[in-house]
């Protein structure tokens, strides 16, 4: 499970065997989401606050160009 970063508590990371779109999954103690980046959107969540996916949209909108050259690094190279 390749992490992208770790920011304010919280892991961003994806599968190695995932799949597309590009998205990324989220976890901060017990609770965990997931998003696709191109267009942002939640695909799922469990257990986080309206607060916390706010401010868990606003990181990856800060850093939808470093979570797509993540994966397509990752992806890429393991071709």
């Amino acid at each position: 499970m390749p992490t992208v970063f770790n920011l304010f508590g919280y892991r961003f990371w994806f599968y190695g065997n995932d799949h597309s779109p590009i998205h990324i999954h989220v976890k901060k103690g017990g609770a965990v989401a997931k998003y696709d980046i191109l267009p942002i959107s939640l695909v799922y969540n469990h257990g986080f606050k309206p607060s916390e996916l706010k401010m868990i949209e606003t990181i990856i909108k800060d850093n939808e160009e470093i979570i797509a050259q993540h994966w397509n690094m990752f992806f890429n190279n393991a071709k």
